[in-house]
């Protein structure tokens, strides 16, 4: 048998949704051992005085906890 648990990460990138999604999964395989899915749970772009674009997801994260 084994257990699961889910994270909610926000994720941030100037680039684009995905590059958000890629770096904060990236990053979270480096402090989570056995990461098994995403769900993107929301998405929201917030745009600056100048024009620039932030691209943020909420990113549901499953991972199995060691036994």
């Amino acid at each position: 048998m084994s257990v699961a648990r889910v994270t909610e990460l926000s994720c941030t990138s100037n680039e684009s949704f995905e590059a958000a999604i890629r770096d904060g999964l990236a990053r979270a395989r480096r402090t989570l051992r056995g990461v098994k899915s995403a769900w993107i749970k929301e998405q929201r772009v917030t745009v600056a005085a100048d024009g620039g674009l932030e691209f943020q997801v909420n990113v549901l994260v499953t991972f199995v906890l060691d036994e």
